[in-house]
């Protein structure tokens, strides 16, 4: 019998990693220039906390999340708490109690770490950086299309200039099933003939359904076809509030990007469970990872609010790369005044903290890109 073998440190859970340089500096940067852009259109920053009361964490829209989230014993409180698995609850949270009675509509915006019992096939990772905005007060296509274009903008900032964004209505499909009183075993078959997209499947299991769910299924895509499938059907009821609502979101995000890429998924139905209005989810040409959720739903008991959630990971493993801030060899004893000069310049100093025989090899060694030299950064593939 062989003694186990020591524990790797470097082991971690599943769907958890470290993040190395350069690859951390990466995402501060670029969940800073994305905090930027919600900054610059009036989106005030809070900072829930990672951990809350489980009764707390997991009411009004944090139901959804609630087979996603962690959760442990409050030694001190004795009290279970849940480690939040998205952080639109908790602004949901924070705009309900603490800022009640600010001025609507409320313009928030947030950046942090997300932890999730699984991840999935597509997105592994089970902790989630995310960086968002949520707009609260307030119910109309402008309010759908400001979070759109805030945060079409904000991954202009961050080289991301060619995305798309797939608007669908988690709402209407339930809605039509309800109207034609399906339910049981012919429901949950449509529902999941449409989930894969089989209109094959949907016509066989769709009833008096089948025509319409087939004509908006084959017209999901570039968003005017799809409106124009929608208008045709005459959808009732919320079915048709709700494909009302699309046309005019489109058409409030086209008056101020008209170039801006959008689809419609008219029977797309999955989803946050707590979204009720329209839908956005972001995707970079030819991917299939999300770059972004988000959508309407309701703030508390009644609030109306819309949002939409950005994924700095998945945005950095499709955005151009960022350019490293350049590092800059110190010798020993340089001038103090000369070094902090270069900082201002955008540099960043590495220190010798001891003199050495070869400053040049010692500045290789350590990776930087510059040495100083005669008061000047220097860059180290020209020192002959």
């Amino acid at each position: 019998m062989t003694d186990d073998l020591p524990p790797n440190p470097a082991l971690l859970p599943a769907g958890l990693r470290d993040l190395l340089p350069p690859d951390a500096e990466s995402e501060a940067s670029a969940v800073e220039a994305l905090m930027t852009v919600f900054a610059a259109h009036g989106y005030q920053r809070v900072k829930p906390p990672l951990l809350e009361f489980e009764d707390s964490l997991l009411t009004g829209s944090g139901v959804a999340v609630a087979d996603q989230t962690f959760r442990l014993m409050d030694p001190d409180s004795q009290r279970m708490m849940g480690l939040r698995a998205d952080t639109t609850p908790q602004v949901a949270r924070i705009a309900t109690t603490r800022l009640a009675g600010a001025p609507r509509p409320l313009r928030l915006s947030y950046a942090g770490q997300c932890l999730r019992v699984r991840g999935n096939q597509l997105a592994p990772d089970r902790q989630v950086a995310q960086a968002g905005v949520e707009l609260i007060g307030h119910d109309s296509p402008e309010a759908d299309a400001e979070t759109v274009l805030v945060a079409a903008e904000a991954l202009a900032a961050v080289g991301l200039t060619r995305v798309s964004f797939d608007l669908t209505l988690p709402m209407l499909v339930p809605s039509l099933l309800d109207d034609a009183g399906l339910a049981g075993a012919d429901r949950v078959a449509l529902a999941r003939a449409l989930d894969r997209k089989d209109a094959a499947a949907v016509s066989r299991h769709g009833g008096t359904l089948a025509p319409v769910l087939t004509e908006l299924l084959m017209a999901a895509g570039p968003a005017d076809r799809a409106l124009a499938a929608l208008a045709e059907a005459r959808l009732p009821n919320l079915a048709g509030a709700l494909a009302e609502r699309v046309a005019e979101t489109v058409a409030a995000i086209r008056a101020a990007a008209p170039a801006l890429r959008l689809t419609v998924d008219p029977v797309e139905f999955r989803g946050f469970r707590y979204e009720t209005g329209v839908s956005v989810t972001v995707y970079a040409p030819g991917r299939h990872e999300e770059l972004g959720r988000g959508g309407r739903y309701i703030c508390g008991d009644s609030e109306p609010a819309t949002g939409l959630t950005l994924y700095p990971d998945a945005i950095l493993r499709v955005a151009p790369p960022r350019q490293a801030r350049p590092r800059v060899f110190v010798p020993f004893g340089a001038d103090r005044g000369t070094v902090a000069g270069l900082r201002a310049d955008g540099f960043a100093t590495v220190a010798a903290l001891a003199p050495v025989s070869d400053d040049t090899a010692e500045a290789n060694r350590l990776g930087c890109s510059h040495i100083l030299r005669a008061g000047k950064a220097a860059l180290l593939h020209t020192e002959g």
